[in-house]
């Protein structure tokens, strides 16, 4: 590709069109990506988030998640200020909205993971006069849907050769299961793939030699939950359900009933009385590989791998030394310093 992104469209703003011209905007948002930020006119007391089982139930856990649900009401309110600008400009009534994100919260077991923290991402549609306010629908919906509904909406016809679905077709074709892969992520190598149906999920690891937190320069540098674990462990103080994330080792496959195990604690690939669901998922897994040919089976050059590994080695030096640490600072201090800073980010510091 040669040209600018800028190629790809017409202009930056929709009131760069024609008059009474037809529009497709694409507007992006970074929250809720890290850095988090404080909410003054709306703070969130830490005592008062929910937190997922997974998680040691501490201070530093809080803080952290509260900034991040402040974080979220900060992006609420510029996606209020989007249908407002609609309103605002008589548009609101015949502009179908679509609010979705692009991968699962930035935390520890979520984003850059196949559990649902990770794959489970926000879906919102106003579409006036077709679709019911409040109505909520069970699908199972990929993010490989999103361009043929939008076809669908414009009313052109989507190619045969789209793997997604129009979800909002009259009569659309109901999914049995969706699939998730995790290759690469920055310099951590990786191969994982699942299946999820509306009850279960299956999850594969292809390198179960390697734990689940083996360094990524991105990870240490953000995330304090994941210093917090990694204190917690050494000392022996974390629970079986928090301990489960800092194993040497991953089971080549795991199995979880989200119906009655929505946070993935207990998985079931070793039951007895799951082995029939596990045959049936670990065929579609299969069939899958096989139907879209997969290109996780194909080896990576190591060269590429060698690149990776010195980038992020320099992201994870160049960040540290900006926040006055070192890069080879103990966890224990590390730890200290995140209290210390999140504290402060709640104050709006």
């Amino acid at each position: 590709f040669s040209g600018t992104f800028e190629a790809f469209f017409d202009g930056t703003d929709w009131s760069e069109r024609d008059p009474e011209q037809p529009f497709f905007a694409h507007v992006h948002f970074h929250e809720t990506h890290r850095t988090f930020e404080h909410d003054p006119e709306h703070p969130i007391e830490p005592e008062d988030v929910e937190i997922p089982p997974y998680y040691p139930d501490h201070h530093i856990t809080r803080l952290d998640w509260a900034l991040y649900l402040e974080t979220t009401q900060i992006l609420d309110k510029k996606v209020g200020r989007i249908l407002q600008r609609l309103e605002d400009e008589g548009l609101d009534d015949d502009t179908v909205v679509f609010f979705t994100g692009d991968h699962g919260r930035p935390m520890v077991r979520g984003k850059q993971w196949l559990y649902e923290g990770g794959i489970h991402i926000p879906l919102i549609v106003r579409w006036p006069g077709e679709l019911e306010a409040g109505t909520i629908r069970e699908d199972l919906v990929s993010a490989i849907d999103l361009a043929p509904t939008w076809m669908g909406v414009a009313g052109i016809k989507p190619p045969d050769y789209l793997q997604g679905r129009d979800f909002l077709a009259r009569d659309p074709v109901a999914r049995k299961y969706i699939f998730a892969s995790r290759d690469r992520c920055d310099e951590t190598d990786d191969r994982i793939r699942c299946v999820r149906s509306k009850r279960y999920k299956y999850i594969r690891n292809f390198y179960p030699e390697r734990p689940y937190t083996y360094f990524n320069a991105y990870k240490k540098h953000q995330y304090p939950v994941l210093t917090l674990l990694e204190v917690l462990n050494t000392r022996g103080e974390l629970t079986p359900e928090e301990a489960q994330f800092m194993a040497e080792l991953r089971p080549v496959e795991e199995l979880y009933d989200l119906q009655n195990d929505p946070h993935e604690v207990r998985t079931l690939a070793d039951e007895p009385a799951y082995q029939e669901t596990l045959k049936e998922f670990r065929n579609e897994l299969d069939n899958w590989i096989c139907r879209t040919e997969d290109q996780g089976q194909i080896p990576e050059d190591p060269e590429i791998a060698a690149q990776w590994d010195r980038q992020m080695a320099e992201y994870f030096r160049e960040n540290m030394t900006g926040k006055g640490l070192s890069p080879d600072i103990s966890d224990e201090k590390y730890l200290q310093w995140w209290e210390n800073r999140l504290i402060a980010m709640q104050m709006g510091v």
